[in-house]
């Protein structure tokens, strides 16, 4: 066999040709001491602050202080596989997650990682965890409306694309039935939704997730878990994860719907990595800057202007308090960093009111241009009326003669109060709301018994759909109320009450009489 000289020669100067250089330079340091997901590191005298590093095994952290001769770490991942003499290798990126029409539909950890037993996260897009939000030049103010179906939020405390709502309350009062009845609303609206669920019991998450699959909420939501047995530096990265996979859709002039569930746990978890790394403890020892946490997080959430694309990222942050106790530290800090709150009362929840809505203390301060022109008018004094009711009725409770005006007053309003309840898992059509609630407000239901009103409602709206479907398809075209709307309608639920009557009396039964 006789090798040819020119052909090896070739061959060499061509890899010769092609050889570049590869010299990886990037510092290195070494594991002082680890423990409770934070590890203390010597030798990255380089590091920048929420850069990312890089430990054997494949765990990844992020350099949280800087100090002088040491750098802060919080690991995300395993931090029982991290031991005292490591070697840590800084690589200069920031953390950054999956996003695009690839993370819809999945379950996932905060570091975009599947959870759902799918298969890898196939995509090429990838967002910083933490950006700056838009400023004031490219944001527009909220008026397009965000329908949750609840009937009691979107008549009185209504909620617009790009707004930061809210949702407060003791455990156990309906606040992640609020988030995820929001979530299945916006079925066919083309929002994408997310919901990050912090701190939550993986038994709980898993309802939540099977509700979305049941009602057909997972085709374009998104779960982020980081559940209460997860470490607390993931934990704490989480909802700025789901943020930063919904934001992607806001710059791309699409809109988003994210529920933070919930920050009271995102905020202990803050408060355990910073006293772990002695940072000063402030009051109720979180550490000085939990304001900034929160504020950099729903700053994000806006509406942005044309120029911008006019995309929108919607959030609804909830937030636990103990005992009602809403003067605590990090629900006054969150009700100030928001458009408004919704405060769910245990007494009203047990007392079979749901949503445990409390109308006194509950806001919203982007108000009626966040609402139909329809809704508007038929909930305009609504809120008022309910909160006079209430104080009427804590008045009627001493036994005092009423005059009539004051008793037909509470009569209507725990009528009203009736009507607004409504069933988890149900969220009500803008036009079926607008419609139940001109019959409440306007006195159709005044002659109604209590325990009747739930069923009034239900066979009116089925009325409506069946026999007169051209005044709601009028609602739905224009979105308003006008002379001739109001007139069909005032005739429709005559008819309605005629029939209603016919048929109460053919079943031998006592017609419809004033009821307490």
């Amino acid at each position: 066999m006789k090798f040819n000289t020119d052909e090896i020669a070739s061959l060499l100067r061509e890899e010769i040709d092609r050889y570049e250089s590869g010299i990886d330079v990037r510092e290195v340091g070494r594991v002082l001491e680890v423990g409770d997901g934070i590890a203390r590191v010597w030798g990255l005298s380089g590091v920048m602050a929420g850069e990312m590093v890089e430990f054997p095994n494949g765990i990844t952290g992020l350099a949280f202080n800087l100090e002088e001769n040491s750098v802060g770490v919080i690991i995300l991942g395993d931090y029982l596989k991290v031991t005292e003499g490591d070697e840590v290798k800084s690589t200069g990126r920031l953390l950054s997650v999956p996003v695009g029409d690839a993370v819809v539909g999945r379950v996932l950890d905060p570091l975009g990682n599947p959870l759902d037993g799918k298969g890898p996260v196939v995509t090429e897009l990838r967002r910083p965890v933490e950006t700056l939000a838009p400023g004031v030049a490219d944001r527009q103010p909220v008026r397009e409306p965000l329908q949750t179906g609840i009937k009691a939020i979107d008549a009185m405390t209504p909620i617009g694309r790009g707004q930061r709502e809210l949702i407060i309350g003791d455990r156990k009062t309906g606040k992640t039935a609020i988030g995820i009845d929001a979530i299945i609303n916006q079925k066919h609206t083309g929002v994408k939704c997310f919901y990050v669920a912090v701190g939550q019991k993986d038994s709980s998450v898993a309802v939540a997730i099977d509700v979305l699959r049941k009602y057909g909420a997972m085709d374009y939501t998104t779960v982020i878990v980081a559940g209460a047995s997860t470490a607390a530096p993931l934990q704490y990265i989480a909802p700025y994860s789901g943020t930063a996979m919904a934001e992607h859709f806001m710059y791309n002039g699409e809109h988003a719907l994210i529920v933070y569930d919930d920050l009271s746990k995102q905020a202990a978890a803050y408060r355990q990595l910073s006293l772990l790394m002695r940072r000063p403890p402030g009051r109720e020892a979180f550490p000085g800057d939990v304001f900034y946490a929160h504020s950099r997080l729903l700053e994000r959430s806006s509406k942005l202007s044309d120029e911008k694309g006019g995309g929108s990222l919607t959030s609804l942050p909830i937030i636990e308090t103990l005992e009602g106790e809403v003067s605590a530290y990090i629900p006054t800090n969150v009700i100030s960093i928001t458009d408004g709150q919704i405060y769910l009362q245990p007494d009203l929840f047990f007392a079979g009111q749901r949503p445990a809505m409390n109308v006194g203390i509950s806001v919203s301060r982007v108000g009626g241009a966040a609402q139909t022109k329809a809704m508007k008018k038929v909930a305009g004094g609504l809120r008022l009326d309910l909160a006079a009711f209430r104080e009427l009725e804590a008045f009627a409770q001493l036994g005092t003669d009423l005059d009539a005006a004051t008793q037909q007053q509470l009569d209507r309003g725990y009528r009203m109060v009736e009507l607004l309840k409504q069933g988890q898992y149900a969220p009500m059509d803008v036009v079926d709301q607008v419609l139940s609630i001109y019959a409440g407000t306007r006195g159709h239901l005044d002659k109604v018994p209590r325990e009747q009103v739930a069923d009034w409602e239900k066979c009116f709206l089925t009325f409506v759909r069946d026999q007169v479907p051209e005044v709601r398809e009028k609602i739905v075209e224009t979105k308003a109320l006008d002379d001739e709307t109001v007139r069909q309608l005032e005739a429709a639920i005559a008819e309605f009450q005629r029939q209603r009557d016919a048929q109460v009396a053919a079943e031998g039964r006592e017609p419809v009489a004033a009821g307490g």
